[in-house]
């Protein structure tokens, strides 16, 4: 605190030239100011030590002899740091009264949100008996019934039985997304990574499945699986593509510089995939981008 440093400088330029009544004036005011000031650091750091408003060296003060005397001016410009300090301390113990008064409102704020609020009971428009509310109000609305037709369309996609789970898995969440039944197609994804984790077709279903979330209008969603994609599986087959698709999804929540990134990052890391089977998603994708 800044008042720690005034007090210091104060105090040495006192013990090093006590003279004079007027000095001697000046010596009790800054004793009382500390004093004061310590009273407002109770308030301020209550059961705090002291030590943040007490000199660092201290002297005994002698005897005033001439070869220590110190000029009218230079007391008159200690009178007016006195002064000055005297003014900050008004003012430090005027912020921590309005503090208080402000913390107290604010309790009391705190304390009425808090209480719960009982509403009276309706009445009828004669003032007589409380009228119930409508049975159809009070009940919770029910669930929509499934599309008969999208029970139908996903019941005739039908997962293949090649006695490899994993591939299996995957090529029915394949079959899910083409058919545009975006929401199965995220279910069965998802079950088939965490089902089958060290599985090389791993990488082609999170890169799938952050896929499926760009097409049902998700781009946050597919922006978590495409990474994650990328950050588990450097190594995979789709790690590439979903570095492209991540910087699709980037453009779509507005963060085109971030995409432009995800795109020289691609460059960088997978140069000649970049420059080869994805060469033409990286150009577009880097004017859907605005990148320099």
């Amino acid at each position: 605190m800044k008042t720690f440093g005034i007090t210091i400088l104060l105090t040495s330029l006192l013990v090093s030239a006590p003279v004079s009544a007027q000095n001697a004036n000046v010596d009790q005011r800054v004793d009382r100011l500390e004093q004061e000031m310590r009273a407002v650091q109770r308030k301020v750091f209550p059961g705090g030590s002291t030590r943040y408003f007490e000199p660092e060296i201290t002297a005994e003060r002698g005897p005033a002899s001439p070869a220590t005397a110190i000029t009218t001016s230079a007391v008159s410009d200690l009178i007016a740091r006195v002064d000055a300090l005297e003014s900050s301390l008004a003012s430090l113990t005027g912020q921590v009264e309005e503090n208080g008064f402000r913390l107290k409102k604010i309790e009391d704020r705190l304390a009425a949100t808090a209480a719960p609020a009982v509403s009276p009971p309706a009445t009828s428009t004669n003032g007589s008996a409380p009228v119930a509310a409508p049975k159809a109000a009070q009940a919770t609305a029910p669930a929509a019934a499934p599309d008969p037709k999208r029970v139908a369309g996903v019941a005739a996609i039908v997962m293949p039985d090649t006695g490899d789970a994993a591939e299996d898995a995957y090529v029915y969440g394949y079959r899910l997304w083409e058919a545009e039944f975006y929401p199965e197609a995220q279910a069965q994804l998802k079950k088939m990574v965490e089902d089958h984790a060290g599985h090389r077709r791993a990488s082609f279903a999170q890169n799938l499945l952050g896929r499926a979330y760009l097409d049902d209008k998700k781009p946050a969603l597919a922006s978590v699986a495409l990474y994650e994609n990328y950050q588990k599986r450097p190594r995979g087959e789709r790690a590439p593509d979903s570095l492209y698709f991540l910087s699709t999804a980037l453009v779509q929540l507005g963060k085109k510089t971030d995409a432009c990134r995800v795109l020289a990052e691609m460059q960088d890391v997978y140069p000649e995939v970049a420059s080869g089977r994805l060469a033409d998603r990286v150009a577009s994708g880097k004017v859907a981008a605005n990148c320099k």
